[in-house]
């Protein structure tokens, strides 16, 4: 078979009339944010989102998704008791005030977690799935790992200050997604308001719940180091937002970069229809098959977010590793579409699948093939 090449075709999705004036730039106070839109699965902004920086309490996510992963997974249940060893009871910041006497629930430790940011809650968890808080952190490093997020290292299981414990803003975006959507039945305890644990009530610090604005999670955090940050989310309609953003020096600044960030995520994209599911996009070369081309086709309905005030024509391109090898089955994935819309930081993909399936081919097409490999390997074809 002939070296595989990497095959590109030209697509223009949309061509849209070319606006007069620009648009601007997510500009607001924060140093470091990112911008994601979980539907469509376009970063709207960034900015130094790949650096790994301090993630103080935005941390305690990973925490709370190790925990989530047990109870999904049945080695743990709402009604689990654990145990508060002295390390716990002792942890300084924010506190849910355990104290070693105390047997709470998994629920009641997602509650100190979540909603009130305690870093005895975490260290408990931590104790209690991976028996020290040293050992859950090599744990949770792997699951980190699992599920995409590259710049992140974990030393502790609160966010306490470590030159070890890093994350960038973009993998806590992906830890944020990833409990919204595969943790869905768990993350309304995120957005509680407040919980009261030994007669002791706090309220949770994520800005903006309850305002109407479609907040509903995730976590704040701060340290001298990191300032003041949060990893949060909003829904308003279809859409939902994941926005991270530290490096801020109050909570007041913390408050309004969220409402900022809200506003402009919502009002400044509108949503175009692209592709429908099933939808012939391209034709691929096929080795070896009864036929010498496979149709792609859209694995699903794309729409895409574009700004209001839109720039140039939205553009895509057809990746495959090709000639592509029969047999294909219709349905199977076998390319990608590779969108680019102008304003945006980075492309977004969608999977490309055959619109038939191309069985392997017979006697004439082995003939036909082995004659192209020949005809290669004497120079007289050219690849």
């Amino acid at each position: 078979m002939p070296l595989m090449r990497l095959l590109t075709a030209c697509v223009v999705v949309i061509a849209s009339a070319t606006a007069s004036l620009a648009q601007s730039p997510y500009g607001g106070r924060a140093p470091n944010f990112y911008i994601y839109d979980v539907g469509s699965g376009q970063v709207l902004a960034q900015q130094n989102a790949d650096i790994p920086l301090p993630p103080a309490s935005m941390s305690k996510l990973m925490t709370l998704a190790m925990l989530y992963d047990a109870l999904s997974e049945g080695r743990v249940s709402l009604d689990t008791t654990w145990n508060v060893s002295t390390h716990a009871h002792e942890m300084g910041g924010s506190s849910m005030f355990l104290e070693t006497r105390d047997r709470p629930t998994s629920e009641d430790l997602i509650r100190g977690l979540a909603v009130v940011s305690g870093n005895d809650a975490a260290v408990a968890i931590a104790e209690g799935l991976g028996g020290t808080e040293a050992a859950f952190a090599q744990m949770a490093q792997l699951r980190a790992e699992q599920i995409g997020m590259t710049q992140t290292t974990i030393a502790n299981a609160s966010g306490w200050p470590d030159p070890r414990h890093r994350m960038s803003l973009h993998d806590l975006g992906v830890l944020a997604t990833y409990l919204i959507e595969e943790h869905a039945d768990l993350y309304h305890y995120l957005g509680e308001t407040e919980f009261t644990w030994n007669g002791i009530t706090q309220p949770n610090r994520v800005p903006l719940l309850g305002s109407g604005s479609g907040v509903d999670g995730l976590k704040t955090g701060h340290t001298e180091e990191a300032g003041y940050s949060l990893a949060g989310s909003a829904r308003q309609g279809s859409r939902r937002i994941v926005y991270v953003f530290s490096g801020l020096n109050s909570t007041a600044e913390r408050a309004e970069e969220s409402e900022r960030i809200i506003t402009w995520a919502f009002r400044q994209f509108v949503e175009r229809d692209v592709l429908e599911e099933g939808q012939a996009v391209a034709q691929a070369d096929v080795w070896m098959g009864t036929q010498s081309t496979v149709s792609l086709v859209a694995s699903a309905d794309l729409a895409v977010l574009v700004p209001a005030i839109q720039q140039g024509n939205i553009v895509s391109r057809v990746e495959y590793e090709g000639p592509l090898a029969a047999p294909i089955a219709q349905g199977q994935e076998v390319a990608q579409l590779i969108v680019e819309v102008p304003g945006l930081p980075n492309p977004f993909t969608l999977p490309l699948v055959a619109g038939e399936a191309v069985p392997e081919g017979g006697f004439m097409p082995r003939m036909r093939t082995a004659a192209l490999i020949l005809g290669e390997n004497l120079g007289l074809v050219t690849p």
